[in-house]
């Protein structure tokens, strides 16, 4: 009989997703770690153009996204999105012999690991949001910066576009699925993490019974992983284990769990050492650091990440906030799970107003509040009369079929507001978790901007499009019923879902507690 536990935090989900052979899950945290020492590896210069050699570096995007950065606040400062994507790639003798398997080296490698890192426009925040392998997402067409082939768009689970164009596909898929510009990526192997690990000299992690995560009757896998109850420092191959262990938490989602418990500790290990006072470790880390890593062009010299990583390394641990994706189980497939509707839009939703996860800064509001008069059109609009409006229903979502009438419905009620020339589109229903009101061409932003204003919807809700040849209207699973767009309440700092198994950066006492069939 398998061996399952329930996620307490997923009431109605399979705490175990089904074990995928061949596949393990390569976890971040070498990248981060690899961002806050090159944030402090000023001293690295010593070796610049040898670090230089040492990045690879990759597209930024391959796939087709729409996202558009974020407007700069009052003060002109606009966050900073990074994506850390960890592959299971099997393409080296040391990454096989890390996660074994070494039947599926020749196949396409998986992004089993994606999570976001949000650094505020004023700096001094910082929201990581991990979307769990297993999630059933729009994959847009994307194309092999390499290879140069075309993969058409698809429904599919998120960790498979990696291996459809690169991390930027990746890139692109989160940016069509949370509205949210990312402005970087960067990836990260089995043996990157071993050398991150090692380089670092070990971080505390705790488990409250001893573990073995290890091959069980009815349950092949497991990482290895071996330790005694309370807290213990893993380092090198023990680290890899720790962050790869799933079986033991019981499902994937706490596995996501176990990684931010190290990540935040990693953090607040590396912010306590003397890394300027001991030249020789410090370059020992900045040369791992240099040679895990693959990231996207725009930042590929050590210039560039030492820039980035200064800006991170200032954020205090209590206002860095991990958590994960606000989820529900697939209705298609048991073993997935898809975005949870609102909840997960909530997230979205402040990481594109740049809302802190935390409520610990001396802000309870936004970060940095956006210019309202910023917000609005220098240009004119028309007179409602001459403007043309085309309405769709993008009522759809993964878990619900799209409300019947809704694009007739708005229509009508924009002519009667006086908007003469809008219409209904009557092509298939589309699938937004949001209403949008698009426009092609800056000359008509004013008159976009007055087709929200009549119906009440936010003027974060017009946005330029290259995809539309008129102004456009969706109307989005956030307004299902109705004529008035309805009324929302703007998030504050630390407005995030229970769900979202959020987790802050100074909390010392996390502790995992181990499913029982891997207790010893």
């Amino acid at each position: 009989m398998p061996l399952t536990r329930q996620d307490p935090s997923s009431a109605g989900r399979r705490g175990r997703r089904r074990a995928t052979s061949g596949r393990k899950v390569l976890r971040w945290s070498a990248t981060g770690v690899a961002l806050v020492i090159l944030g402090t590896a000023g001293a690295g210069y010593l070796y610049y153009e040898h670090l230089n050699s040492n990045i690879e570096k990759g597209e930024r995007s391959s796939g087709d996204s729409k996202a558009q950065r974020t407007e700069p606040n009052a003060a002109g400062q606009t966050p900073l999105n990074i994506l850390l994507i960890g592959s299971d790639s099997r393409a080296s003798d040391k990454n096989v012999a890390l996660g074994g398997s070494s039947d599926n080296r020749d196949n396409p490698p998986l992004g089993d690991v994606q999570m976001l890192v949000h650094l505020s426009a004023d700096r001094k925040n910082a929201n990581v949001v991990t979307i769990p392998r297993d999630t059933r997402v729009d994959i847009p067409e994307c194309t092999d910066p390499e290879t140069k082939k075309t993969y058409p768009a698809t429904n599919g689970i998120i960790n498979e576009s990696l291996g459809r164009g690169g991390a930027g596909c990746t890139l692109a898929t989160w940016e069509n699925l949370t509205g949210v510009y990312v402005d970087h990526w960067m990836t990260i192997d089995f043996a990157g993490v071993v050398s991150m690990a090692d380089a670092i000299g070990g971080v505390e992690v705790c488990v409250k019974q001893n573990v073995w995560d290890r091959p069980l009757p009815g349950m092949r896998g497991g990482s290895g992983l071996k330790l005694k109850a309370g807290t213990r420092k893993v380092q090198g191959e023990q680290a890899l284990q720790w962050l790869r262990t799933r079986h033991a938490w019981g499902s994937d989602l706490l596995r996501a769990r176990a990684q931010h418990m190290y990540m935040n500790s990693m953090i607040r290990t590396l912010k306590e050492q003397s890394i300027f006072s001991d030249t020789g470790r410090l370059m020992d880390l900045a040369e791992s650091a240099t040679k895990s890593l693959t990231v996207s062009e725009e930042i590929g010299t050590v210039k560039k990440l030492y820039g980035l990583g200064m800006q991170l390394k200032t954020v205090p641990t209590n206002r860095i906030t991990m958590t994960t994706m606000p989820n529900v189980q697939d209705p298609l497939d048991e073993n997935h799970v898809v975005p949870d509707g609102e909840n997960a839009e909530q997230v979205w939703r402040m990481l594109r107003d740049d809302v802190p996860f935390d409520a610990n800064g001396k802000d309870k509001q936004k970060s940095g509040e956006k210019d309202e008069d910023g917000k609005v059109s220098k240009d004119p609009a028309a007179p409602d009369a001459e403007i043309a409006v085309q309405v769709r229903n993008g009522t759809g979502s993964d878990t619900q079929a799209a409300a019947t009438g809704r694009a007739g419905a708005v229509a009508q009620q924009l002519v009667g507001e006086g908007f003469t020339q809008a219409v209904a589109d009557p092509s298939a229903a589309l699938s937004r978790e949001r209403t949008v009101v698009s426009y092609p061409s800056a000359d008509l932003e004013g008159d976009a901007q007055q087709v929200a204003k009549s119906l009440g919807i936010p003027l974060t809700s017009v946005k330029r499009s290259t995809d539309v040849s008129g102004i456009t209207l969706v109307v989005g699973a956030d307004w299902r019923e109705g004529t008035a767009y309805p009324e929302e309440k703007e998030p504050e700092a630390g407005d995030i879902p229970d769900n979202a198994d959020a987790i802050n950066g100074s909390d010392k006492n996390q502790c995992m507690e181990v499913y029982e069939p891997y207790r010893w």
